[in-house]
């Protein structure tokens, strides 16, 4: 009895060290990774990921299924909280990140509870500008005339880059937009827009405009008035980067700094201290998967970009931007979150 008492305290202490012996493989056969996305259905963080998540399995050893979540909330925070502070840690839970959470954290945002220096940072799919546009009615064609004559935008919330675009070009530049938030997501704007409840929209993926609604691009009923991103898109040669507009060093600093999260504008994700060798695994999954030809001819049938970057590239841009001069930080939240009070 004795014998048998000690036997099984044994075999309970070697569990954990069983686990953690565990190869990649040998961990995720037969289990299923949870697909994070912070949006509702529609859109091209959700589409992008669904795109993905029929193409990633393959080359994941062990080949789990993966399951979309949607989870939508708090511009993107309320997700990136969960995989920061409820998620499992151990490689069966990934995420679309918003690209703008390493800015909010970098500002000090009170509800931002994860710190993008400790997530597993998988791959970058594109590098895609976000773009701020004018509808045809408002005979507003270029962002010069946004100087001298009100327009109207559209954004879902006070913290999305809807609002901090035009908002800081205001401040900075001397734009005359008028934001309009409030907006369930991005499709919601669009709508408001072929309504004439808005003349704009504050900030969408100059892909998302080229995938979701090429025919307003071919017809010109939308009209790109400046990028966000630290180059421009090859195909939007003449529309002038935000920090490009700048007067001054100080002012076009700021700007870089409210642009520089284009580096990593469809980034995945997965939860702190997922161990090494999965992590990297999944790094280099995503690589694969960037280059499989099933995944590429997919993409381009429904036209969707991607100009991946690896999951250290991506790490990098994140981790720099909460090294930014305190002087740009400061002005930048200021800009987005108020002066203190």
């Amino acid at each position: 009895m004795r014998l048998s008492s000690f036997a099984l305290t044994l075999a309970f202490a070697a569990a954990p060290i069983a686990a953690i012996a565990q190869t990649p493989e040998e961990f995720w056969r037969g289990k299923s990774i949870d697909y994070i996305v912070p949006t509702s259905p529609g859109g091209d963080y959700d589409l992008r990921s669904r795109l993905m998540s029929r193409h990633f399995p393959k080359h994941i050893p062990g080949n789990p299924a993966i399951v979309v979540r949607n989870m939508p909330g708090g511009l993107g925070i309320a997700a990136a909280n969960y995989l920061a502070k409820a998620a499992p840690r151990d490689g069966t839970v990934m995420h679309t990140i918003f690209q703008n959470m390493p800015t909010l954290q970098a500002i000090g945002t009170k509800e931002v509870q994860f710190d993008v220096r400790e997530l597993g940072w998988i791959g970058n799919t594109t590098s895609t500008p976000n773009v701020i546009n004018s509808w045809h009615t408002t005979g507003i064609t270029r962002i010069e005339d946004v100087y001298t004559k009100e327009l109207v935008v559209g954004a879902p919330g006070a913290a999305s880059t809807s609002t901090i675009y035009p908002a800081a070009m205001n401040a900075i530049l001397g734009t005359k937009f008028k934001i309009v938030t409030g907006y369930p997501g991005g499709n919601d704007v669009n709508l408001a827009m072929e309504k004439g409840e808005v003349g704009g929209r504050g900030s969408n993926s100059w892909q998302s405009w080229k995938s979701g609604h090429p025919q307003w691009i071919a017809e010109k009923k939308i009209h790109i008035l400046v990028q966000v991103a630290l180059e421009r898109a090859k195909d939007l040669p003449d529309v002038p980067l935000m920090h490009e507009l700048a007067k001054n060093d100080e002012d076009r600093a700021v700007l870089r700094f409210i642009s520089s999260d284009m580096g990593i504008a469809r980034a995945i994700v997965t939860t702190p201290g997922v161990p090494a060798d999965r992590l990297n695994a999944l790094r280099r999954a995503f690589d694969a998967m960037m280059n499989d030809a099933d995944f590429r001819a997919e993409a381009d049938k429904v036209k969707m970009d991607f100009g991946p970057s690896t999951g250290e590239e991506a790490q990098a841009v994140a981790e720099a931007m909460l090294k930014a001069p305190p002087i740009v930080i400061e002005r930048a939240r200021a800009l987005i979150l108020g002066p203190v009070k």
